[in-house]
């Protein structure tokens, strides 16, 4: 006689993934140029993932491309007003 072969069982409805939409606003705000928008919208939509008790929130990668853009801006618009104040310093100074 043949055994019957068991079928594995899979969930009925699986979902994929919820991207927290903080995480992709910081994104677009990091890509626009923005400085303190992404960083803030970025720390904010990791707590919201790491919070979140049932895991099918995603978008921690996007939230840390946007601090590292928003992040990235503030270093370089500091440097620019660094920059035209010095020059302003120098060019008004020789006078």
């Amino acid at each position: 006689m043949s055994t019957p072969t068991t079928r594995p069982t899979y969930p009925a409805n699986p979902t994929a993934p919820r991207t927290n939409v903080l995480a992709v606003v910081s994104l677009v705000t990091g890509l626009l140029g923005f400085a303190i928008v992404p960083v803030i919208l970025g720390h904010v939509a990791l707590g919201q993932i790491r919070r979140d008790s049932r895991g099918d929130s995603g978008g921690a990668a996007l939230a840390i491309i946007g601090l590292v853009l928003g992040y990235l801006a503030i270093v370089g618009y500091t440097i620019l007003v660094v920059a035209v104040a010095a020059g302003g310093l120098a060019l008004w100074g020789a006078r």
